[in-house]
């Protein structure tokens, strides 16, 4: 069966956004609980998480996906900033497991002023920090790749062989794979060819049954750019040949697809959700 949903918006009450997703018929689906351009600000009230809670085990939506603000950063060479995203991360981890969240997504982060070397350390330090303070919750860390523009990290995959062998394979972090981040990295993912050789890379350095999600993005830049823009599925240079191979691929078929494509208006998520839907071929399950 299909996993596909969208990130939707809490506005209103966290527990609005489970109305959306189910109103675009999606069986699973992505949210921020907090404004991801800040910092912490406040805290989920219990009635706000209990209402979540009620709601969202009703709904038969799974699994519920969510992603840290984009002001983290785990590979920061600053002091202040490694610090505070240590701090805000282990509340964010700790909140949405009240909640219920199976996966928490985050970026790697950038190592501007430093190394991929120092950032990859600065990474497995924070991580380290993060998971000795949150033991015993079931909420797991799922780590995106990237374009790779400027300095980040998340590129390549060997990144989070090293990271994954520093924190030694725990079952509490996984992969994220988002596929205009690998097609901007470089991966031809469009092609039978390009794709086996990037899952190939991906089963050589952490292991397939470590990607947990799949985010479902086209763009339009170039293979390698390093950009970072999103665009509407099938509308890019992945194309719908290059989302037909990638949504039925044995290796990826099962697990949840989120959309982050752009959006004006609901129009939009429907367009995208039912593009996926139409090149989905159930007969092969």
């Amino acid at each position: 069966m299909l996993k596909l949903g969208v990130q939707v918006s809490v506005e209103g009450g966290i527990e609005k956004s489970i109305d959306r997703a189910l109103a675009l018929q999606c069986n699973t689906m992505q949210i921020f609980v907090r404004n991801p351009r800040r910092f912490r600000k406040g805290f989920l009230k219990d009635d706000e998480i209990d209402m979540f809670k009620k709601k969202f085990l009703k709904s038969g939506i799974s699994p519920l996906v969510v992603h840290t603000p984009y002001t983290l950063n785990l590979a920061s060479s600053k002091v202040f900033l490694h610090w505070i995203t240590v701090k805000e991360f282990i509340l964010d981890l700790l909140e949405v497991d009240k909640l219920g969240a199976d996966y928490l997504v985050t970026h790697t982060g950038c190592y501007k002023g430093a190394n991929e070397e120092a950032g990859l350390k600065k990474v497995v330090k924070a991580l380290k920090k993060i998971l000795k303070s949150t033991e015993g919750i079931k909420t797991n860390i799922l780590l995106e790749n990237t374009s790779g523009g400027g300095t980040w990290l998340g590129y390549k995959f060997f990144h989070y062989n090293f990271i994954l062998k520093e924190l030694n394979y725990t079952d509490r972090v996984g992969v994220c794979l988002d596929t205009a981040h690998a097609w901007n990295a470089g991966y031809r993912i469009n092609s039978e060819i390009g794709l086996e050789e990037m899952l190939s890379e991906i089963k050589q350095t952490i292991g397939i049954h470590r990607v947990k999600l799949v985010h479902l993005n086209d763009t339009l830049d170039e293979l390698g750019s390093r950009k970072d823009k999103h665009s509407h599925i099938g509308e890019g240079k992945i194309g719908e040949k290059g989302f037909s191979l990638i949504v039925n691929h044995p290796l990826l078929r099962d697990l949840p697809f989120i959309l982050e494509t752009p959006k004006k208006d609901e129009s939009d998520d429907i367009k995208n959700l039912n593009t996926v839907r139409r090149i989905y071929r159930n007969e092969l399950h």
